[in-house]
C-alpha cells in the first residue's frame, strides 16, 4: 500500500511540474479579449471570435471582436496559441464602414497594429455605432524562412448596428 500511495504522489508531482514547467502557457492563458481591449468591452455574440490558422489547418490562436456599448467602439485583439512566448509577427485588423451624411456613400476606416509579438496583438478600437465591420488576424512562424502563415475572422460585412 505505501508503494501505490508514492507512486500517487510523484505522478502528482509530475502533474504539477508539467504544467508549472511551461510558463508560456501560464502568462498566455491570463490574456483575454476583455482584459486587452479594457473595462466595458464584451466578445460580439455573433461571430464575434474566429480561428487564426494556416492553409493546411494548423491553428495558431484567435481572433476577437468586442463591443462597448457606451462608447460605441468595437475592438479587436489577436491572441496567441502557438510560439506563446517567441516574438513573432501577429496582427489585428478592423474595417468599418463610414457614413459621413445620409445622402454620401458608405467609405470605410482602417486601423491595425501589427508587430513581432509574444503574446498578442492589439487592441484595434473604432467608433462602429450603427456601422458594420470586418475584422481579422494574422500570426506567423517566423522561426524559418518559409514559416506558415496563419489568418481568421471575417472579411465580409457583418454585425451592422
Amino acid at each position: 500500500m505505501r508503494r501505490s500511495a508514492s507512486t500517487v504522489v510523484v505522478a502528482a508531482a509530475l502533474a504539477v511540474g508539467g504544467l508549472v514547467a511551461n510558463p508560456a502557457y501560464a502568462i498566455s492563458a491570463h490574456y483575454t479579449p476583455e482584459g486587452v481591449c479594457g473595462p466595458g468591452f464584451g466578445r460580439v455574440s455573433t461571430d464575434g471570435s474566429r480561428a487564426v490558422k494556416t492553409p493546411s489547418g494548423h491553428v495558431f490562436g484567435r481572433v476577437y471582436l468586442l463591443y462597448n456599448r457606451r462608447t460605441g467602439q468595437n475592438c479587436v485583439v489577436t491572441i496567441k496559441s502557438a510560439y506563446v512566448g517567441t516574438a513573432t509577427r501577429t496582427s489585428a485588423t478592423l474595417v468599418t464602414q463610414v457614413r459621413r451624411h445620409r445622402d454620401e456613400p458608405v467609405t470605410t476606416a482602417h486601423k491595425s497594429d501589427s508587430g513581432k509579438y509574444k503574446y498578442y496583438a492589439g487592441p484595434v478600437k473604432l467608433y462602429a455605432k450603427g456601422l458594420c465591420v470586418k475584422y481579422s488576424g494574422l500570426i506567423a512562424d517566423t522561426r524559418s524562412i518559409n514559416g506558415e502563415i496563419a489568418t481568421g475572422g471575417r472579411n465580409t460585412w457583418g454585425n451592422c448596428g
